[in-house]
């Protein structure tokens, strides 16, 4: 493929990044960032949050109008379409995730299954919804894979319990095969991350052969993930696949770190940060290295490792629109890397959560947590912010 014309890209240029926010928005987006800030309302906000919703006190509107409005496209596929029509303004493509977590039972399983199969089905034949995603804990219970990955036998119901949960996982990579979108299976935590990997592979292995389909997901903040990346692509070129790569930093570090310490084993997170950083841009080395037959996604909201990715891709004369290479972000996160990446001709698709309110709030303390918890997330999001308030003179 040609490359696209070399473009110097600035990250800092609000003007393009919040082009999609009204005035409004904008404000709203302040507001809410300036509310996040507040370690203190972030520590008490889901306790108190969580007591008003179970006792049925009507503050579900207020919520919506908030917090899940800025992260989360709506409650529905159908109701995500502002947000997907939105983001397909500046040319950013949507991810519909639907967001509810943490159940246990087999009718919801089947129920997300089918769900998530729905999403599919939504993003067939419309270019503004060019990935899907699921988890596996959405679509089975935790113990059970704990299970699994701890080497303890199963009992007969536990056989056929799992023998369901690879049903559901193939019927949902077989829709997404059928219809030629990709659908990306997301990480989970160490203790539950083997089974779900053999489960990626598999799924790689049947529907990857002439399309990409099935992508694994790699937290790089585990020192142990860009050797597994490198062993699974040799394992695709010997079986003949495509390998599918989300590559992301991370997401459950504290819970892991605790873990392994209550329990005695050697923490599988990375040493420090520079030793995460150092592992993700080799990844992304090592992907561009080998673009023909591995497919990446970028899942990132650090500008260094965006800016490499731009400056690789331009050294190694591939355009800026090649299939095999995404970056994403999170809605309501980080526009300034999403909308000027777009806007000079990468792919970008931002993962929208959508889901019953009650059922997303886990997903939602989670955002606002890690918004304070990143260093500097909060202020980098509120100095662009206010600098566009600034331009715009609001």
């Amino acid at each position: 493929m040609d490359a696209s014309p070399k473009q110097k890209i600035d990250f800092n240029n609000t003007e393009v990044a919040f082009r999609h926010k009204s005035d409004s928005e904008l404000k709203q987006a302040y507001w809410l960032f300036k509310m996040i800030g507040s370690n203190f309302l972030t520590k008490v906000g889901p306790p108190i949050t969580n007591f008003m919703l179970n006792i049925g006190l009507p503050i579900q509107g207020a919520i919506k109008a908030t917090i899940f409005k800025q992260f989360c496209g709506g409650e529905t596929i159908a109701e995500c379409e502002h947000t997907i029509e939105q983001l397909h303004q500046g040319k950013v493509g949507t991810i519909l995730d639907y967001s509810v977590e943490g159940e246990d039972e087999e009718q919801v399983f089947d129920f997300t299954c089918e769900e998530i199969i729905r999403t599919i089905v939504r993003a067939d034949g419309d270019p503004r919804i060019p990935i899907t995603v699921f988890k596996v804990t959405g679509i089975g219970r935790f113990a059970l894979l704990e299970k699994l990955d701890a080497k303890q036998a199963l009992d007969a119901a536990e056989t056929e319990e799992f023998e369901r949960v690879k049903q559901r996982c193939e019927k949902i990579c077989r829709t997404a095969y059928e219809r030629s979108v990709p659908v990306m299976i997301d990480a989970e935590e160490t203790w539950i991350q083997d089974t779900i990997d053999l489960l990626a592979i598999e799924m790689m292995m049947k529907f990857n052969k002439d399309q990409l389909i099935v992508f694994n997901t790699y937290q790089i903040y585990r020192h142990d993930k860009l050797t597994s990346l490198q062993a699974d692509h040799l394992i695709a070129r010997e079986a003949g696949f495509i390998l599918g790569a989300k590559l992301v930093r991370g997401a459950y570090m504290e819970k892991e770190r605790k873990r392994a310490e209550e329990m005695g084993y050697l923490s599988p997170i990375q040493v420090d940060k520079a030793a995460t950083d150092k592992d993700y841009n080799e990844a992304l080395r090592y992907c561009v290295d080998n673009i023909d037959k591995i497919g990446f996604v970028c899942g990132t909201h650090n500008e260094e490792s965006s800016r490499l990715l731009t400056e690789l891709i331009d050294e190694k004369g591939i355009a800026h629109n090649h299939p095999h290479v995404y970056f994403a972000q999170l809605l309501g996160m980080s526009d300034n890397l999403s909308f000027n990446l777009s806007h000079v001709g990468y792919n970008v698709a931002k993962y929208v959560p959508y889901g019953p309110i009650k059922a997303v709030m886990p997903y939602l303390f989670r955002r606002a947590q890690e918004n304070t918890s990143v260093a500097g997330q909060t202020g980098r999001e509120l100095s662009l912010i206010s600098r566009e308030k600034r331009r715009r003179g609001i």
